[in-house]
């Protein structure tokens, strides 16, 4: 059994709806574990860009493998209608879906370093919004070759960041709108 850490985001479109797709998708297959809160981050690496809702998953399945997550990640941002801009890395988007960690059987963090599959996430330890939501459902969480997530989360520049992320207790992913 493979469990994995997914970052999910959307600022494009019906952002609320996109993330619930996502979930619901996700609670059907059987994987969903737990799905963290939802947060309203201001864009990251390009901030000419809406706002964005962010949360976290933890999925997990028997047989599923570290590509398993990823092809998973793809599809649901194809169903959400993701449009890859090659100009605009860190552009908008009506569904983002990272997968940010891998443990394997008995815990150990698995290792991906291939061109399209990179794990743990290469940028997971300076994105407050994808730790902060990871700790809501993690809350000792450590993302492998970094440390704990709540010691990246009182670090520069993350926590720099922390102030920027409005909790949004309106909107719970696993509930029906």
């Amino acid at each position: 059994m493979t469990v994995a850490i997914l970052a999910l985001g959307s600022n494009l479109g019906d952002r609320e709806a996109h993330l619930r797709a996502a979930i619901r998708t996700l609670s059907g297959s059987g994987a969903l574990r737990a799905v963290s809160g939802v947060y309203e981050t201001p864009p990251w690496g390009d901030p000419d860009q809406p706002e964005y809702l962010n949360a976290a998953a933890i999925v997990a399945d028997p047989s599923a493998t570290p590509r398993y997550w990823l092809d998973l990640a793809q599809e649901l941002e194809h169903q959400a209608g993701r449009v890859r801009d090659p100009q605009r890395r860190f552009g908008p988007r009506t569904l983002d879906v990272d997968v940010i960690a891998v443990r394997g059987d008995s815990g150990e963090p698995v290792v991906a370093d291939e061109p399209d599959l990179v794990l743990p996430h290469p940028r997971a330890h300076l994105r407050a919004f994808v730790l902060r939501p990871w700790i809501d459902i993690e809350p000792y969480a450590a993302l492998p070759g970094h440390g704990w997530v709540t010691d990246l989360l009182r670090a520069d520049p993350v926590a720099g960041d922390l102030a920027a992320l409005r909790p949004r207790p309106d909107l719970d992913l696993e509930t029906e709108a």
